[in-house]
């Protein structure tokens, strides 16, 4: 059987991060490493944006940059800004091209399809491929969007709207997101915080023509790009003795918000530096205070899903820097405070003893 000093099980952003930080930082010169992932092509599926707090492999995978951007309920828009640190989004197409280019440079790294044929016992292992089960009761953010090409120009390409909730909430929470790339081009998406049983939810193609048509007033496009998927908001861990967890599975999604990329490639750079020691060094986290902050947030969504437009609205109202170094876990105490005083705080009380 073939025997790997690393193995990394799934290739996503995660496994993918990991392998492509280990190459780079020449932690690969004399040990091996298997990837294992069963696609056997890469191609642009997903759109990865955030706020960039902190220098990451990938700025020449980064399409556009925003300083400026909206959140709306009905009747009311928030115009903020955000130059200190930009939005930013990654097309996925181009993230797989640089990482699997740079990684076949190099002849000890072997990608197979499975781990069969491996002998696992004396490797060390990073996983980022979740337990497989029923999932449908737990809280999940997902959602569908399309990339469109307008004949003229429409958009405002220089702000982007992070959250639209003037539109049908179904008794969930329901908005939309625009990313103008261009005058003529964007990314429209909707996105529901639900569970996934509910399938009234998910006639996504009609809910992102009607918005469109009806409330952007585009009727004249071309569909350039779709993508689809769900992000789940609660701990999706596995316990294997001689595995790490990455990516999702190993904790680096915040659960209010979804955002994980950036996580990962802190987590990714964490993992590099303490290789030689990593399996007794202190797992890295993204802040047990925001796992406890967000637990809360959860429950209160999941209660009152009519009021998280507001909620929602009523958080960018504080300092924007503020907000967006909470949701990006570089806030500091005070920060927090001035956050958690914005909420409504008989409902927020009653979740955190519920």
């Amino acid at each position: 059987m073939k025997e790997f000093d690393y193995i990394i099980k799934g290739a996503g952003c995660a496994g993918l991060s990991l392998a492509y930080e280990f190459n780079k930082y020449k932690k690969l010169e004399n040990k091996t490493l298997a990837i294992i992932e069963p696609r056997e092509g890469y191609e642009r599926d997903k759109t990865w944006s955030f706020w960039k707090t902190i220098d990451h492999n990938f700025n020449d995978c980064v399409i556009k940059n925003w300083s400026n951007f909206t959140i709306n309920t009905p009747g009311k828009t928030l115009h903020l800004n955000c130059d200190e640190t930009p939005y930013q989004t990654i097309n996925s197409g181009i993230f797989y091209e640089k990482i699997i280019s740079n990684l076949k440079l190099n002849s000890n790294i072997h990608f197979f399809e499975n781990i069969d044929g491996i002998n696992t016992e004396k490797s060390l292992i990073f996983n980022s491929v979740p337990n497989k089960g029923d999932f449908n009761n737990k809280l999940w953010q997902h959602f569908f969007g399309i990339e469109i090409e307008t004949s003229k120009s429409f958009f405002d390409d220089k702000i982007f709207n992070l959250m639209d909730f003037d539109c049908d909430q179904r008794d969930s929470v329901h908005f939309f997101y625009t990313l103008p790339f261009a005058k003529n081009k964007a990314l429209i998406e909707t996105t529901w915080l639900s569970n996934l049983n509910n399938k009234n939810l998910q006639d996504y193609e009609n809910q992102v023509k009607e918005y469109l048509e009806l409330k952007l007033k585009i009727k004249d496009y071309k569909i350039t790009f779709k993508e689809k998927g769900a992000i789940p908001l609660f701990k999706q861990t596995r316990i294997i003795n001689n595995e790490i967890n990455i990516g999702t599975v190993g904790g680096m999604t915040r659960l209010s918000t979804g955002y994980t990329f950036l996580n990962i490639q802190e987590h990714s750079k964490y993992i590099r530096e303490n290789l030689d020691l990593i399996k007794n060094k202190k797992a890295f986290n993204i802040g047990k205070k925001y796992h406890f902050l967000d637990e809360i947030f959860i429950r209160v969504l999941e209660n009152n899903p009519n009021l998280m437009p507001d909620i929602f609205y009523k958080m960018f109202k504080v300092q924007t820097k503020k907000v967006i170094n909470f949701l990006s876990n570089k806030s500091s105490l005070l920060e927090d405070l001035s956050i958690i005083m914005k909420m409504p705080k008989l409902i927020f009380i009653k979740a955190l003893f519920k």
